[in-house]
């Protein structure tokens, strides 16, 4: 008679990296063109509460522009010929849900889409003259989907397009001004700024191997 013990791995902790691009939309640029987007770098910790779950601490970073010459809305803004170009960091805390059972080694499924979601606070620099006093740093609220496939049982890749939606209007430094005067140099003061980060990512993970035990020691009695 023998006793058959099975060995477990626990996929708890994560750590990756990744590139990819910001881009933003505001009272300088509404729709998605390739021509604002700019590089952008992140890394990040992972820690898997379940299957279903993970919890995630990131830090982005990369450069952020706009400009009514690239990506006209209307007249006003080729009178108003503004434009900037800032560096942002972000640091965020998300939580991500997995749709399928992709970690399991014995599963035939390597893949997974995932949404996610949270809470992060951003700053900015070179902004250069400002119209108004106002804060660097600012919260934000991240969020959006993404594509999780498996190389191996340590490394995988993922594809990630996020969304932030700010409280802040000065992102691009043009703010809604006096509209008494007639310069056509303000924005519109009933919408924010907001920016987007699409990455592409890999990860490392840890494993963790419990300890086999005995199947009849919770049986036993002295």
């Amino acid at each position: 008679m023998f006793i058959q013990s099975t060995v477990v791995f626990s996929q708890e902790t994560e750590v990756g990296f990744g590139v990819g691009g910001f881009k933003y939309i505001g009272d300088l640029s509404r729709g998605i063109s390739l021509k604002s987007i700019q590089p952008g770098a992140t890394a990040f910790f992972r820690t898997n509460l379940n299957k279903e779950i993970s919890f995630r601490v990131g830090l982005t970073a990369g450069k952020l522009s706009g400009s009514d010459a690239k990506t006209t809305i209307d007249a006003f803004g080729e009178l108003r010929d503004a434009s900037f170009n800032i560096f942002i960091m972000e640091a965020s805390t998300v939580f991500e849900y997995h749709f399928l059972n992709w970690r399991q080694e014995n599963s035939i499924i390597r893949w997974t889409p995932y949404l996610f979601g949270g809470l992060a606070i951003f700053g900015v620099s070179g902004m250069g003259d400002k119209p108004e006093e106002y804060s660097n740093i600012q919260p934000s609220i991240p969020f959006g989907l993404g594509f999780k496939y498996v190389l191996n049982p340590k490394w995988y890749m993922g594809l990630e397009f996020g969304a932030r939606k700010t409280f802040f209007d000065y992102l691009d430094n043009v703010g809604p001004g006096d509209i008494v005067v007639k310069d056509y140099q303000y924005a519109n003061r009933f919408d924010n700024d907001h920016y987007f980060f699409i990455g592409l990512s890999m990860t490392y993970s840890f494993y963790t191997i419990p300890c086999p035990t005995s199947p009849y020691k919770k049986n036993y009695r002295r």
